[in-house]
């Protein structure tokens, strides 16, 4: 079985974030969103993937490699314009030859892992396997409706009137027929080649498409919100560590991880929090749910629930929550303590807050 990975998003619904980086490579925890999927894949035992890349291919060729970093072997396949999921298995028609894959969309996370979806996926093989979870805003995803039985009898690809809460997780298993479905289909009103209408080809041709409903926690990291989400879902399993250093006058709390070579001064970290390497974090209150990338200084300021990019300066700036902070950034603030701000900026931005 092989895997092939979509990476070739604009990641519009993040900007002005994404106008500077990938958005499957901006990071979760301290660790890009792609490498969880890339992770989960090898744990299910599939270590030969494809990864679909767009306009943003050297940053993601740059970061993931060949594979080897993950074991895995890695082969890039571009695709030109972003013309649909199902678009996208098109161009990599020749790499995934007859072998069944997984299609893996590289901004979503799935905690629990894919280990048991794939294995029940070789058992009976049907010819494909869906991935679906209740959610509160079904037009905004595929859907699919069931019968009593549980078994697939309707897709919509962002329906107006949903027949269901059940949406399409962004993980599908497929055989080789799929290539017959996304020939048999034509291009949507939005000018694309929708997985959701091959899978309804399939289904409208007798072909067996199983559904499994997941409990455990996913999330597409498509906006601020839900990547502030991802992260403090993901910290709740961080492990704790000093491997930098934390003076005496400051105090860990929790699940709190200090990365080698930083610095924690007359400083309170409340876990779950992780700290990147060689960050100084001074006269400051870390809160809980927040991850600090590499080579920030944080002084004199709170930030709580928010995710904090590498190389950037946060300096007596009051009270930051539910912020998703660039690359470079630097933000200051005026003497008196402002009330909470939330702010999502772009990477190498420049804000100065008053109260």
């Amino acid at each position: 079985m092989k895997a092939l990975v979509l990476a070739g998003g604009t990641g519009s619904r993040l900007r002005p974030l994404t106008h500077t980086s990938a958005k499957q490579l901006v990071p979760i925890a301290n660790k890009p969103v792609l490498f969880y999927g890339i992770e989960s894949l090898v744990a299910a035992g599939i270590t030969d993937i494809g990864i679909v890349t767009g306009g943003t291919a050297a940053e993601i060729e740059a970061t993931v490699g060949d594979g080897s970093r993950f074991g895995a072997r890695v082969t890039y396949l571009p695709q030109g314009e972003p013309l649909g999921l199902a678009h996208a298995v098109l161009i990599a028609r020749d790499w995934l030859g007859e072998d069944d894959f997984v299609m893996y969309l590289g901004d979503n996370i799935i905690v629990d892992g894919i280990d048991e979806l794939v294995a029940d996926f070789h058992a009976p093989r049907p010819d494909a396997r869906v991935l679906l979870a209740k959610v509160a805003d079904p037009c905004a995803f595929g859907v699919a409706e069931l019968d009593p039985e549980g078994r697939v009898v309707r897709l919509e690809e962002k329906p107006r009137a949903p027949r269901s809460d059940l949406a399409l997780v962004g993980v599908y298993l497929f055989t080789p027929v799929v290539h017959r479905a996304i020939r048999a289909i034509s291009p949507s009103a939005r000018g694309e080649l929708e997985i959701t209408d091959a899978l309804q080809w399939l289904v409208a041709h007798d072909y067996v498409v199983r559904p499994t409903v997941i409990t455990g926690y996913w999330k597409d990291t498509g906006n601020a919100a839900d990547m502030l989400e991802a992260n403090r879902c993901v910290l709740e399993s961080v492990v704790p560590a000093r491997l930098g250093s934390v003076d005496a006058a400051s105090e860990l709390v929790g699940r709190v991880r200090v990365e080698p070579g930083a610095k924690i001064v007359r400083s309170r970290i409340v876990g779950p929090a992780v700290i990147g390497g060689d960050s100084v974090i001074t006269d400051s209150h870390i809160g809980a749910s927040t991850a600090v990338g590499r080579d920030c200084v944080i002084t004199g300021s709170e930030v709580e629930f928010s995710i904090v990019l590498d190389g950037s300066r946060i300096d007596h700036a009051g009270r930051l929550e539910g912020s998703l902070i660039g690359r470079g950034v630097e933000v200051s603030g005026a003497r008196r303590a402002p009330r909470a701000h939330r702010l999502v900026l772009a990477d190498h931005s420049k804000v100065q807050l008053t109260s």
